[in-house]
């Protein structure tokens, strides 16, 4: 996923703080919740989390799944709500490995958000389409 900087666009600049930092415990909390966090995966968020004013993820409770579940409730926005999920569902697939538990920790999150699971199946669903279009792209177009 070369264009990985590119996502987490303009509607996280209408977020406020509590709502950015629920955001990124989030993605925290599922970079690590398979048991090991990927360079690529850490890398991606704390560029996002800069990009978006918060460049201190260490002050951020994401290790405990409840408090990274009752922060999330904050993100009221609806909107706001199916982009972390799909930005999870991106982030899951960084590795190429999506786990049980990443599957699980985003399922969970989507509910205390009031997502529905077949929303939730769609969105990642088109993260998935998007991945292998864009695996298809490099063979069409011989990329690197």
């Amino acid at each position: 996923m070369s264009n990985i900087d590119n996502v987490l666009p303009s509607y996280l600049e209408k977020a406020s703080k509590e709502q950015k930092d629920a955001f990124f415990s989030a993605l925290l909390h599922l970079s690590f919740v398979d048991g090991h966090t990927d360079e690529r995966e850490f890398s991606f968020i704390k560029t996002a989390a800069e990009k978006n004013g918060l460049n201190d993820l260490d002050s951020l409770n994401y290790k405990d799944e409840n408090d990274v579940l009752k922060k999330a409730s904050i993100i009221n926005d609806r909107h706001l709500a199916l982009e972390l999920i799909r930005e999870m569902c991106m982030l899951s697939h960084v590795d190429n490995n999506l786990s049980d538990e990443e599957t699980l920790f985003i399922g969970r999150l989507g509910i205390k958000l009031g997502i529905e699971i077949e929303k939730i199946e769609q969105i990642s669903n088109w993260v998935i389409d998007r991945i292998i279009w864009t695996e298809q792209a490099k063979i069409i177009f011989e990329e690197k």
